[in-house]
């Protein structure tokens, strides 16, 4: 769909008045930009005599970043997918009680299948956020503000899919899903704010000297 677009229509539609492409949207296409703030360095890198004994890991990096990016890039669709359905769930008639107990039916199945996107999408930005951590110390100093941009982007590419989880969150009734599901973005959002921290911090040491 997008992908395959220019930047500009997308942008125009997530501005515009249609639900989509809408916030977990977005926060995929945030994280797949900060996999290209990590590859860049890592690609800088490679190959230069003065960081040899780093150019496995830095490969290793490097392909795991792509391999995200492509991720977070088919979620950025998939989310405006998923989130047309729960708007024809919310369409469905509810004029008898038969029909009200078939829409909240289908609202509910199809809130916990939106909701499983975003999640996708923290899952993945954590993982990017560690990889972007594991570069910091090793990437070609000419390139640290751009590692530096790679942590911002993910840590707000994370955060933005979490509230898109929160929000599907206050709506699904089934308890038990919704206890899971905050327990491990509590987890995850504690990593997530320690490898930014790290990022962050090395980052601002290296551009000081």
């Amino acid at each position: 769909m997008y992908r395959n677009e220019q930047l500009e229509k997308y942008l125009k539609d997530a501005a515009s008045g249609t639900p989509t492409p809408g916030g977990g949207s977005v926060a995929a296409l945030v994280g797949a930009l900060a996999t290209t703030m990590s590859s860049m360095p890592a690609n800088f890198t490679i190959g230069r005599e003065k960081f040899k004994q780093y150019d496995a890991q830095l490969k290793k990096i490097l392909e795991e970043c792509e391999k995200s990016r492509e991720t977070l890039l088919s979620l950025m669709e998939e989310d405006i997918k998923v989130y047309g359905e729960v708007g024809r769930a919310y369409a469905l008639p509810k004029s008898t009680e038969n029909e009200k107990k078939v829409r909240s039916e289908a609202v509910q199945k199809a809130t916990i299948i939106a909701m499983e996107v975003p999640l996708k999408v923290t899952i993945c930005c954590l993982y990017v956020l560690e990889l972007t951590r594991e570069l910091v110390d090793i990437a070609n100093p000419n390139l640290i503000s751009d590692v530096g941009v790679a942590g911002f982007l993910a840590d707000a590419a994370f955060q933005c899919a979490k509230l898109n989880v929160d929000i599907n969150l206050a709506t699904i009734k089934n308890t038990g899903l919704v206890e899971k599901v905050q327990n491990e973005l509590n987890q995850a959002e504690t990593k997530a704010k320690t490898f930014f921290k790290e990022i962050q911090e090395r980052v601002q040491k290296k551009i000081k000297g």
